[in-house]
């Protein structure tokens, strides 16, 4: 390849990826007949992981190389075409294929956020950096902001953030990967998630960024494919129109008018009132602790003991001596017990209806409900144009051009899938509303059965009134399973839900193929080669490389089994994380020329720690490991929610860099001279040479 010229190179890539598309819809058309003529599903599921990882594979293997530009920035010769398509996979990630169309499903309206949050975001790196990253020429976001701030402060600060911003985001994708791997397959989760981790290693660790990007490209593919074809045939089935989102607006009326039946029906209500009492059962023995403990503890004893007494009939002794047998084991059981019974409450409520703007139940809810929308708009936009393995993204483009030609590219590939995601929330909907509930317990499809099996709090179906009869109140559905779900909830081949599948293993293992390559080169390159020993080989510095992306995603896969949070809340946290630690830093650096080292240092770490900080103290998982006691309603400020935790982070930095900037002396000369290379991206020249 390095003889041909640009030209040359891009329309052999385009022959490549045209064969390769063909290939791989021909390949879905020989399963679908296959599974037509009996071929079992679970022989589908393994011939899809099979197939796809093994393809993966195959593209890292024969693009692995130990040439320091190859490995980190894929020699910089990537066409804006391809690195769009690249970026695309890298950035829709497991929250984007299976997430988005899942949230928008359960707050219909308010989902929009996500859509509008990280769309725009790429509208702030048109304008604000890819084109000056690309200028500056290096490697990776630490390496800008220790030539521009000067010395190992900075640098060593944007590592850790670098770090801390894509191990979270790491953790969501893996965790992604063991669901899906799971329902694939079905082996268990844990073992889901190390299956998926050998298809992330063997393209990042062999290859580098120069295989991650040929990987994604054919990942973009797959996932765009897979996400595509579902919504496609809903859309037929209900619309007899094949473009869900210019018709979508039809069903949407349909799921208003069911929301209004079934907000008002009887049997919803009294399963809704089910629940408010077992809330408010819950919540009042939550107040009575320790002694609630003891008192219900008595209780379930002595009725046991009346039962035996009175020669009661023996399924009835059964009964009471399970609710013994399962009752509390100490008072710190309870309380987990209760908790989870007093939050209940929400299931008590009616259904929140998908169109409505900012819903509440009062003026005040919904002042709150708007804010919280605001909020997370400004923070997933910030994020988006922070995130260090999207930034890195643009230093493997041919020149300026090209980096800005590529975030055009990649903006409408995203938007492929986001224009759509809500269409296909509509219409899983409406498909739920009118197939499945109504429905005897006994008639329930298999699908119902099998997604509990993988996980109960992504699918749990429960009886509550006893009357046989599914009702809307007795589904507790979580989002990550809406998109994985949809083909069977919509009765679709099996083959489809294979599909899609392999579309979602598709979206997470290429963002953990940038994020973990992200980590692995900011402690290889930015710490050890450019702060402990500059003097180190090319070919110790990618060897270390590998073996720390190795390390880190075992480490990743380690958290991630343990199921800390669901992947929506864990990207969002990684996007406050970044806007906080980078945004303020990368903008000002290159737009201020009067922003200096401790300016930035100081800026880095207000950021990142007052998010941090607000994590810790609003988020549940968070509050129970740093052992927080304080009340909820005292740890959140001005009613703005832990995934918005940014919005306190990105102002104080800004105003943090820029008082203590005027405070210090500025920048050296040479350093100013730095800006103006980068602040003027048409000018010809690079420090790309300086890295080398």
């Amino acid at each position: 390849m390095a003889t041909q010229t640009r030209g040359e190179f891009f329309s052999m890539l385009k022959r490549v990826y045209s064969w390769y598309t063909g290939g791989f819809l021909l390949f879905v058309i020989v399963l679908a007949v296959l599974e037509q003529m009996g071929l079992p599903r679970a022989y589908i599921g393994y011939i899809f992981l099979l197939a796809t990882v093994g393809l993966y594979a195959g593209i890292g293997i024969m693009s692995r190389t130990a040439d320091i530009a190859e490995y980190y920035v894929a020699g910089r010769r990537v066409p804006a075409l391809f690195n769009g398509m690249a970026t695309g996979a890298d950035w829709m990630s497991a929250a984007s294929f299976i997430g988005m169309a899942g949230t928008l499903y359960l707050t219909g309206y308010g989902g929009l956020a996500f859509i509008m949050g990280w769309t725009g975001g790429y509208c702030l790196v048109a304008l604000f950096l890819a084109p000056y990253l690309r200028k500056f020429g290096q490697f990776t976001i630490p390496d800008f902001l220790g030539a521009r701030y000067g010395g190992h402060s900075a640098r060593a600060i944007g590592i850790f953030c670098a770090i801390l911003c894509s191990f979270t985001y790491v953790v969501a994708q893996i965790y992604g990967v063991g669901l899906i791997t799971t329902r694939l397959v079905g082996v268990s989760f844990e073992l889901g998630i190390f299956l998926g981790l050998g298809g992330i290693l063997v393209c990042s660790f062999l290859g580098g960024m120069r295989a991650v990007t040929w990987t994604q490209v054919a990942q973009y593919i797959v996932l765009i494919v897979a996400y595509m074809i579902p919504v496609v045939w809903l859309s037929v089935k209900h619309t007899n129109f094949p473009i869900p989102q210019l018709v979508y607006g039809t069903v949407l009326e349909k799921v208003t008018e069911r929301e209004k039946q079934l907000m008002v029906d009887p049997k919803e209500l009294e399963v809704r009132k089910i629940f408010a009492d077992r809330a408010a059962a819950g919540t009042a023995k939550l107040k009575g602790l320790p002694q609630s403990y003891e008192d219900e503890k008595g209780k379930v004893a002595k009725a046991l003991d009346d039962a035996k007494a009175a020669n009661a009939p023996a399924d009835q002794l059964k009964v009471l001596q399970d609710a013994v047998d399962k009752f509390p084991k100490s008072a710190d059981e309870a309380k987990a017990a209760w908790t989870r019974e007093a939050g209940l409450a929400a299931r008590a409520g009616p259904p929140l209806r998908h169109a409505e703007a900012f819903p509440g139940k009062d003026d005040a809810a919904r002042d709150i409900s708007r804010k919280n929308f605001l909020a997370l708009v400004f923070c997933l936009m910030v994020g988006t144009a922070a995130l260090p393995h999207i930034l890195m993204r643009y230093y493997t483009t041919p020149s300026v051009k090209q980096a800005r030609e590529s975030v055009t590219w990649s903006l409408f590939f995203i938007f492929l899938l986001y224009f759509t995601a809500p269409a296909l929330a509509v219409l899983a909907k409406y498909d739920v509303y009118t197939l499945l509930v109504g429905t005897p317990f006994a008639n329930l499809p298999a699908w119902a059965a099998s997604w509990s099996k993988v996980d109960p709090t992504l699918l749990n179906i429960t009886d509550v009134n006893k009357d046989g009869i599914l009702q809307l109140a007795e589904i507790a559905i979580g989002g990550d399973i809406v998109v994985l779900a949809t083909p069977e909830i919509a009765g679709l081949p099996y083959v489809i839900s294979g599909l899609v599948a392999a579309g979602g293993l598709a979206a997470a293992l290429s963002t953990a193929d940038g994020l973990l390559l992200t980590i692995a080169n900011a402690l290889s390159h930015d710490l050890y080669y450019k702060m402990i020993d500059p003097s180190a080989s090319t070919q110790r510095r990618v060897t270390l490389s590998k073996v720390l992306l190795l390390v880190v995603a075992l480490a990743a896969a380690s958290v991630a089994a343990q199921k800390p949070a669901d992947i929506l809340f864990l990207v969002s946290a990684a996007f406050s994380f970044a806007a906080a630690a980078f945004f303020p830093a990368l903008v000002l650096g290159i737009f201020w020329k009067r922003a200096s080292k401790w300016g930035a240092c100081l800026g880095m770490v207000a950021g990142i720690g007052i998010t941090f900080y607000y994590m810790t103290q609003t988020q549940p998982w968070l509050r129970g490991v740093f052992g927080v006691t304080k009340p909820m309603a005292e740890a959140i400020w001005w009613d703005i929610l832990p995934i918005s935790a940014g919005l306190f982070g990105v102002p104080l930095g800004f105003v943090v860099i820029i008082v203590v900037s005027l405070l210090t002396p500025a920048p050296d000369k040479a350093t100013q001279e730095l800006v103006d290379h980068v602040r003027f991206p048409n000018l010809k020249g690079s420090l790309s040479t300086q890295t080398n």
